[in-house]
């Protein structure tokens, strides 16, 4: 990310992102049970802006070349509503994807039930789906709980939400956070769901951001882009990208008193700097709660001639299974590691190579460090929970992070009998 303002950077520092339920002023929220899928359990959400004029609205999607229709179908409706809508709704358990042009005539009817229900264009709703690929959503279940979704709608029902939308997911996920500044109280706050099928480049993931400031639209896509490029798409479960990924951030309406207007000013720059840190949050946990996982691991390159490059490298091995399994089984394989940097496609000099596991070197210059004292403590670091898998190079100054989980018995677990 480009630096902040010193003032905003400094005033940032402090500021704690809390991992729970909160309140946006200007927007409403409800979730209910409509057994598409799931049983005993919401699995429908609608996030409502209340102001008149809706709400500016950006969104980052899958680059799978299979999407969902409900992302074709959201990214229409954006274009069509010049940015500017009043509602999302999201139901777990069908993705609504692979299902033709019937499944688009159905994300539109589901938008056009919600619409007819808040008294609003339907291009003014964005639409989602998660869970399983094929099978088509069920708008007749839609319609008959529409009422109670709509008339449920409460400031301070963000815990249902982030349930609803939850598939593999083993918890919730929130994050929030505010900061003071001299157009007031700026508050962001986001939930997400992701459990498997997570990889850079967008994952198998939703997420939902509310701001309870109006920021001038031409600046909202472009600061997105950048927060979810170095957010979201630093993240890797199991490599796998999905057909529904979508991220989605909200502010409120040109009505508000909380204006921010201008790209060079302190307030643009903690807004940034916030929403950053919200969307960092959302990430890891996603990451955290990846399919099985019991470790998370920041994998970090630097000293490369590209920031692509350093991300390639840290990508390629974030996804390898014979890493992650290293990690899984606490066995601190530095030759995984270095054999898997190798195959990244990115030329470097191999005996420009070392590698650390948090600040332990285990390997310097292209030499491995074998004496059992620095292997007992490398084994101690992969029994952590957490830790930090560092390669520094000698080609440049450029750096990338990936953040990964290990590979478990739990993950085949639960993918081999997903549908089933």
């Amino acid at each position: 990310m480009n630096r902040v303002h010193a003032a905003a950077e400094k005033s940032i520092k402090n500021v704690v992102v809390v991992r729970k339920p909160f309140v946006i002023p200007g927007f409403l929220v409800n979730a209910v049970e409509c057994s598409m899928r799931y049983k005993n359990r919401p699995d429908l959400g609608l996030i409502l802006s209340e102001d008149s004029s809706g709400s500016p609205c950006v969104a980052v999607f899958t680059k799978n070349v299979f999407t969902a229709a409900p992302v074709e179908v959201s990214k229409n409706h954006l274009e069509r509503s010049n940015g500017i809508v009043k509602a999302v709704l999201v139901n777990a358990g069908i993705a609504n994807a692979c299902t033709g042009k019937a499944g688009i005539k159905n994300a539109e009817e589901s938008c056009k039930i919600i619409a007819e229900r808040l008294g609003v264009s339907h291009e003014a709703v964005v639409v989602a789906s998660t869970g399983v690929i094929g099978p088509h959503i069920d708008t007749k279940k839609i319609g008959k709980h529409a009422v109670s979704l709509v008339r449920g709608l409460r400031e301070d029902k963000w815990d249902i939400f982030a349930r609803a939308i939850m598939t593999t997911d083993t918890v919730p996920k929130f994050a929030y956070g505010e900061i003071e500044t001299d157009i007031g109280k700026i508050c962001i706050g986001g939930v997400a769901k992701g459990s498997g099928m997570i990889a850079p480049n967008m994952a198998t993931m939703l997420a939902f951001v509310c701001a309870n400031v109006y920021v001038e639209p031409s600046l909202l896509q472009p600061t997105f882009k950048e927060i979810v490029d170095e957010t979201f798409n630093c993240i890797s479960v199991d490599g796998d990208t999905s057909t529904n990924d979508m991220v989605v951030l909200l502010t409120r309406g040109s009505g508000c008193s909380e204006k921010i207007n201008g790209a060079h000013s302190k307030e643009f720059d903690a807004f940034k700097a916030l929403l950053y840190k919200v969307c960092e949050d959302l990430a890891r946990q996603i990451v955290e709660d990846g399919e099985g996982a019991t470790k998370f691991v920041e994998i970090r390159v630097e000293g490369a001639s590209s920031r692509d490059d350093a991300r390639k490298i840290a990508k390629c091995i974030a996804e390898s299974p014979l890493v992650k399994t290293a990690f899984f089984g606490c066995d601190a394989n530095w030759g995984r590691i270095v054999a898997a940097a190798g195959r990244a496609g990115i030329n470097f000099d191999p005996y420009g190579v070392s590698l650390f596991f948090d600040d332990l070197c285990v390997f310097k210059e292209g030499i491995p460090l074998l004496d059992d004292s620095t292997e007992k403590k490398a084994a101690e670091i992969f029994r952590k929970n957490s830790f930090v898998v560092t390669l520094k190079l000698q080609e440049g100054n450029s750096w990338a992070r990936v953040w990964t989980c290990d590979l478990s018995h739990g993950y085949v677990d639960i993918n081999a009998s997903y549908r089933t």
